[in-house]
C-alpha cells in the first residue's frame, strides 16, 4: 500500500478542511499536524516563497494570517471602521521604499533625514526591515486616532506587518509601539490617496513596475472604491478623491525592540 504523506493530502485541502480531517482520528491527526504540512499550505495560500527559519510553528503562522485578525483588533478598536485584506508580499532585503506617490519615474531620495526626503520627494528609504513574509491590509479608521484636532472624518491606512508580529510577546504585552517617522502635507488638490511599500532590491522588477501603471488597476476617475495591488515584493493602494484641499500623510513604523528590526509599517492619509 502506498504510504500517504501530509503534503500530498494538503495539496487538495484548505486549512479549515485540514483541521477538520485531523480531528477525525489519531492517525490523521499525526499526519496533518506535522509542521511541514502547514508550511506547505501557508506558502501555497499566501503565494510567497519560503523565508527559511521562522520563530513559530507554521500552523500558528497560518492561523495569524487567515483567522481574520488585523492590527486594530488589538489596539484602538474604538477608532476602527472597516478593513480589507490585501494579501501577502515578501521582503527579500532589509531596505524598503515607502511612498505617497505612485507616479513614475520615482525619484530615489538621497537626502539626509526622513523629513527632508518626504518634503522633497514624497517618499523615503527605510532600513533594517525584517526579512520574510509580510501581510498587508487596508484600514479605514476615524481621524482622531491621528491627532489632528480639526478633523472629524476618516483616515485611510496602508497597514503592513511581518507575519510573526501578532505571535510575538513584545507586541502582545504592548511594549512594542508605533513610532511616527515623518509626516507630509500635500497642499493642493489630490486626485487620489495613494501609498506604496516596495522592496528596494526588486524595485526594477517587471511585477513591481506594474504598480506605477495606475490606469490598469485604480479604476475610472469617478470610481470612489479603494483599490489595491499586490506583487511578490511590493504592495500599493489608491482611492480616487473628489474635490479637496489636499492631504496629510503620516508614516509610522514598529520595531521589535529599541534598536530592533522594523516589523510593522503604516502609511496613513487624511484630507486637510
Amino acid at each position: 500500500m502506498k504510504r500517504i504523506c501530509g503534503p500530498e493530502i494538503a495539496k487538495f485541502l484548505d486549512g479549515r478542511s485540514l483541521v477538520m480531517l485531523a480531528a477525525t482520528c489519531t492517525w490523521f491527526n499525526r499526519i496533518i499536524m506535522d509542521d511541514s504540512v502547514w508550511k506547505y499550505v501557508c506558502l501555497r495560500d499566501l503565494k510567497v516563497p519560503g523565508p527559511g527559519k521562522v520563530a513559530f510553528n507554521w500552523i500558528k503562522l497560518y492561523a495569524t494570517a487567515f483567522d481574520g485578525s488585523h492590527s486594530y483588533m488589538f489596539r484602538q478598536q474604538e477608532k476602527h471602521i472597516d478593513w480589507m485584506r490585501i494579501g501577502a508580499f515578501f521582503f527579500d532585503s532589509r531596505e524598503a521604499l515607502l511612498t505617497e506617490t505612485l507616479i513614475a519615474p520615482l525619484k530615489i531620495p538621497i537626502e539626509e533625514t526622513t523629513q527632508n526626503m518626504l518634503d522633497l520627494n514624497g517618499c523615503f528609504l527605510l532600513n533594517n526591515v525584517k526579512f520574510g513574509i509580510w501581510i498587508a491590509d487596508l484600514q479605514l479608521v476615524r481621524c482622531p486616532v491621528c491627532d489632528l484636532n480639526t478633523c472629524d472624518g476618516t483616515m485611510q491606512t496602508l497597514d503592513a506587518r511581518h507575519i510573526e508580529l501578532f505571535l510575538s510577546e513584545g507586541y502582545k504585552d504592548g511594549s512594542w509601539e508605533y513610532e511616527l517617522l515623518g509626516s507630509h502635507d500635500i497642499n493642493k488638490q489630490a486626485d487620489g490617496a495613494s501609498a506604496g511599500i516596495l522592496d528596494m532590491k526588486h524595485l526594477k522588477d517587471q511585477s513591481t513596475s506594474d504598480i506605477f501603471c495606475l490606469k490598469t488597476w485604480v479604476g475610472a476617475r469617478t470610481d470612489w472604491q479603494p483599490k489595491a495591488l499586490m506583487t511578490l515584493h511590493a504592495v500599493a493602494v489608491n482611492t480616487n478623491l473628489q474635490e479637496n484641499e489636499g492631504l496629510n500623510v503620516k508614516f509610522h513604523t514598529m520595531k521589535n525592540g529599541k534598536d530592533g528590526e522594523v516589523v510593522a509599517i503604516r502609511i496613513s492619509q487624511q484630507l486637510l
